[in-house]
This record gives structure tokens, sequence and C-alpha cells, in this order.
């Protein structure tokens, strides 16, 4: 259970019995439902993902922490869960809120069903609710602050105070979570056959199939802690260093910029992805702005400047990189340019240095639950550190 979510203890049934349960944002609207996993209640930052399919992966995403994430795909948990398809060790969305759940789920792979998964990690979740008005809502006027109630939570409690329950929660702009959802301890993930390169790593809120897609291509993978020193990640020998995606504003995490630039300085092939692409931006001297309602889902459009082709990919961020979209930049570490922008709204997408060999993305290469089109940026960070090594 996150620390942004609180359930009664009879919270670890599934509510077959489907009790009402209220969703509260935090400018006053409500959206009443039914329980959908756990009862009781939650607080996060209401989101929508826009992904027809991925659910699992998606719950399972660290990203997602201290987030009530909000599905616009109408029917959710067709497919059950498998003990497969996770990204990480547990669900991280601190709320979940559906339209029409599944009855009865189908697929050879569901050992369970979505709704006994989310009741048994405690995750409070609100179905029933019209999930198309409520993205308008949040489109409309940015994501906010919510809290979903059910059970005693519910019981007796009037919209205001409930919605003075909701103001008081922490928000998102500020947050440092990385360190909340990182892993404690080192690990290694072994290359999938011969040995070609060693990666470390740094671990902001990572996803299981990312080393994994990197150990396809001969990578051993050291998984360092996000809060590991230059000392650490040079410990391994790395032929590169790699930052992953995560959950929190990029602004105040102090401590990843500071390891990137040590990283920039020695001039190591480095790769980021979706918050490492953030910590670049800031490692390089640019500002971060968080979006109206950000980006979530497996479905975005985004074009690579350089050769102008237009990649179908996978996102899952609130903030952004504020640099020049169509000038090269001056920074401490050389000349950087924009490489890819999202065409829903000019976001920057991807960083590039001339100079130095490093690059990121905003996006998710190792894209699971798909699609697959940005796999090639593995190859990218492939040639990137046997040229340097060369």
């Amino acid at each position: 259970m996150t620390t942004a979510s609180r359930t009664a203890p009879a919270a670890r049934r599934p509510s077959r019995g489907r009790a009402p349960a209220l969703l509260v944002l935090e400018d006053g609207r409500t959206f009443r439902g039914q329980s959908y996993g756990a009862v009781g209640e939650t607080f996060g930052e209401a989101v929508f993902a826009t992904g027809m399919t991925g659910y699992q992966e998606t719950l399972t995403d660290p990203s997602y922490h201290r987030q009530v994430v909000v599905m616009t795909a109408p029917h959710v948990g067709n497919t059950g869960v498998n003990d497969e398809d996770p990204e990480s060790r547990r669900i991280w969305v601190a709320g979940y809120v559906v339209r029409d759940p599944a009855r009865v789920p189908s697929n050879w792979r569901s050992v369970r069903t979505l709704d006994e998964e989310l009741a048994a990690q405690g995750v409070v979740g609100i179905s029933a609710v019209d999930t198309r008005a409520l993205t308008r809502h949040l489109r409309e006027r940015g994501a906010m602050r919510a809290g979903i109630f059910s059970g005693e939570a519910l019981a007796g409690a009037d919209e205001d105070t409930l919605r003075q329950r909701v103001l008081a929660s922490p928000p998102m702009a500020g947050a440092d979570l990385a360190p909340e959802v990182a892993t404690t301890e080192p690990y290694v993930v072994p290359a999938l056959g011969t040995r070609r390169l060693t990666v470390a790593a740094v671990d902001l809120g990572i996803k299981g199939m990312t080393p994994h897609r990197m150990a396809e291509r001969g990578i051993e993978v050291h998984v360092l802690p996000a809060t590991a020193t230059l000392e650490q990640v040079y410990e391994v020998a790395p032929d590169g260093v790699f930052f992953s995606n995560g959950p929190g504003d990029p602004a105040s995490a102090d401590q990843p910029v500071e390891l990137m630039r040590g990283v920039l300085e020695r001039r190591t092939p480095l790769f980021g992805i979706c918050f490492g692409n953030q910590i670049l931006g800031r490692a390089l001297g640019f500002g971060t702005f968080k979006l109206k309602y950000g980006h979530r889902g497996i479905n975005q459009p985004v074009k690579d400047l350089a050769t102008g082709k237009v990649e179908v990919t996978a996102h899952n961020h609130g903030f952004a990189v504020d640099a020049p979209l169509h000038e090269v930049s001056a920074t401490p570490f050389g000349r950087v340019t924009v490489s890819h922008v999202c065409l829903n709204d000019d976001v920057v997408e991807g960083l590039r240095l001339l100079d130095r060999p490093a690059f990121s993305v905003q996006y998710h290469p190792e894209a699971a639950a798909g699609p697959h089109d940005a796999a090639y940026l593995f190859d990218r960070f492939v040639s990137l550190m046997e040229g340097e090594r060369a």
C-alpha cells in the first residue's frame, strides 16, 4: 500500500457487493460510482491514461506512484492478472478509476481477476464512473489532487469535508519521489548470451522490461539505487550509464542531477528515458515545467527531427524540459539539440549532445506493453558505447 493511501481492514477482499464510492477532485467536482478493488480511502494526483491495453504494466509502473489513474478505455480487466507481466514488485498507483470492469476475465494466462489483485494490494478504486466526462474535465482544468472514498471512509461524510481532506494531501509539484520507489540495494541483470558491454543503470523508478531489453543486446546491467554516488557508478566499470524513468518533480531531484553532471564530465556514454530525460535537461542547465495534464498512454505520436520519422510511443510523464525546439543550444557540456518532439503539443521529447556521447528521450523505448517503434534507441545506445570503446 502506498504512503498516499489508507484502507479499512476489510479492504483485503474484493468488493463483490460494490459498495458506494465517491471520487472527489480538489476543485470540488465529484463523481459517484461503486467500489473497485480495496474499500477505504486514498489520495493522489488524478491523471488519465489513454492506452487500450496494458493495464497490468500501467499499474506496476513506479512512475505512477502517488497518482490516481483514470483509464480512458471503457472496459478494463478483460484479461485478468498474471504473474509474468508486472513491471515491478508491486502496484504503485495510489488509486484506480474505471468505467466498466470486466465481470469475468478471459485469457489463458489469467490467474486471478484485476479486482482481486487490487484488493490484495490495498489499492482503493472506483468503477461505474463516466470516465469520458472525467477525462474531459482533467483536460480542461488540468491534472489535480483527488481522493477516492468508500466504505467507512464515505459513510456519514459530506462532500465539503472530503474535499478539505483532498486539499490537505500533498501536491505532485515539488515531490521528490524517486527514492521511495527505487531499489535500496544494487542488483545485476545478466546479459543474455555473450556479454558485450556493461551498463550502470540508475534506478529512479525503473521498469523490469528496461534492463531486459538491454540484456537482450548482450549488456550486463548493474541496477543501482537512486541515491547512488559517482564512485558507486564507476565501481562497476561501466561502458555506459543509464538513467531510468521515475515519479515526482524533476525540479526536486538534485542528487541525480549532480550525478549526471559527473557522468557528463567523464564523457561516459549516457542514455536517459522519461525522468532521465528531465534530469539530463536540468544537468545541461535547462528548466523543467509541469504540463497541464501530461502524456500517459501507449499511443503518443513523436517526431524524430533528424529523420522526419513519426513514432507511436509509450508515455508516462507530467513534467517536461523547457528547451528551444529549433536551434542548437550552448551548455557547459557543449552543444545540445532537441532530437524529438511530441506532435500533439510540441513538447520536447528528446535531447542529443553534439560534443559528448549522450542522449535521452521523454518516452519509454522498452514499451511494455507496446508499441515497439522506439526499440532502436537501445541499439543506438549500444553503438554509442561500442564507438567510445573503439
